[in-house]
């Protein structure tokens, strides 16, 4: 009886003792009697705006000057009595032979009185394959000479070798320009002319 009235009595105490340690948790124990923490404070400092700066004035830059018109150069026309032409190509030291024109034989025809007179000549181009693999050869064309002296009417009659030179003799002959021929002060058309146009090497 005495064991079982000490126990009631200490399982009394021990639990007294729980409560009031768990109040003394709950409460904030020895943070009670600390003072409260002061507050914070945050300032927020601005700065005053910048003056707006002024806007520039931009000054439009004088206009550019006219470019100075060249000189005209004046065309100075091949001589009449020469009926041949040496082309010089810049294509690895290939230089292109002379070129006749004429009625049938290229080297006559042109030179009469009254006929067309050759006024400007193109250069052929020497084609890039054929002056890099060394090939030779020549054109003979027929063309016909309008009334403003145009060449029109373009066509190979034979060429050595074929297919190789043609499209640039043709490319050049049609930008040849004559003075038609004229008869009692008339241009007239002049059909059926020949010319032959030597590719060589070394320029003979």
């Amino acid at each position: 009886m005495v064991r079982i009235l000490v126990s009631i009595l200490l399982g009394a105490a021990v639990t007294f003792l729980l409560f009031v340690f768990m109040a003394y948790l709950i409460s904030g124990g020895d943070r009670r009697a600390e003072p409260p923490e002061a507050p914070t404070t945050i300032d927020i400092v601005s700065a005053p705006p910048e003056p707006e700066a002024e806007a520039r004035r931009r000054t439009p830059p004088p206009p550019p000057e006219p470019p100075e018109t060249p000189p005209e150069t004046p065309q100075s026309e091949p001589d009449a009595s020469d009926d041949s032409v040496s082309f010089n190509m810049d294509i690895g030291g290939v230089d292109l032979g002379g070129a006749g024109a004429g009625l049938g034989d290229p080297s006559a025809g042109l030179g009469r009185d009254g006929d067309a007179q050759p006024i400007v000549r193109v250069e052929p181009r020497y084609p890039p394959a054929a002056a890099r693999d060394g090939i030779e050869g020549w054109v003979q064309l027929r063309f016909t000479i309008d009334e403003t002296g145009g060449v029109t009417d373009i066509e190979i009659i034979d060429a050595n070798p074929r297919r190789v030179f043609d499209q640039e003799a043709r490319r050049a002959l049609a930008r040849w320009r004559y003075a038609p021929k004229i008869v009692d002060g008339q241009a007239q058309r002049q059909e059926g002319l020949t010319v032959q146009l030597d590719f060589n090497m070394d320029g003979s």
